[in-house]
């Protein structure tokens, strides 16, 4: 009978747990623009919004190569020329995390991810971006979502 109550409760403590993980909801707010610089020069603009307690690691998260970097993919578009590689602006954080070896560095708050390209003409820009964010406590999955913005 001790033998039963023991694994009940080690089921009902699993149960729990994947109840709790599966509840949690990824709030985080991504919106894409292009913002003309001048002539036919963009910035493809990523704005990330994160809720308070969560972080998004850089795309160099550093630590020791088991942390997921978000990237994002451009759609091959004739009227598009990407110029570069995509650049992160943000308060960047980088400090030691326990169970991590090296120092990890992380967005909380906003960061906007900039892809600068020439663009002639009206046109609009698909692709799709991976990325997965973390609190104090667990991380979400990974995510690969589309997106699209239309110059005009």
């Amino acid at each position: 009978m001790r033998s039963f109550i023991v694994w009940l409760t080690v089921c009902c403590s699993f149960l729990a747990f994947t109840g709790f993980a599966q509840m949690t909801k990824d709030n985080s707010e991504w919106t894409f623009e292009a913002k003309k610089r001048s002539g036919n020069q963009y910035e493809i603009i990523a704005h990330l919004k994160l809720e308070k307690g969560w972080h998004i690691y850089a795309m160099k998260p550093g630590g020791d190569g088991t942390l997921i970097a978000p990237s994002i993919t451009y759609n091959t578009n004739p009227a598009v020329k990407l110029t570069g590689t995509v650049k992160e602006k943000g308060k960047l954080i980088s400090q030691n995390l326990e169970g991590i070896k090296g120092k990890v560095n992380m967005y909380s708050g906003t960061v906007d991810y900039i892809q600068a390209a020439t663009i002639t003409g009206p046109t609009t820009i698909t692709g799709s971006y991976e990325y997965q964010i973390c609190n104090d406590m667990m991380c979400l999955p990974p995510t690969t979502k589309q997106f699209k913005v239309a110059v005009k």
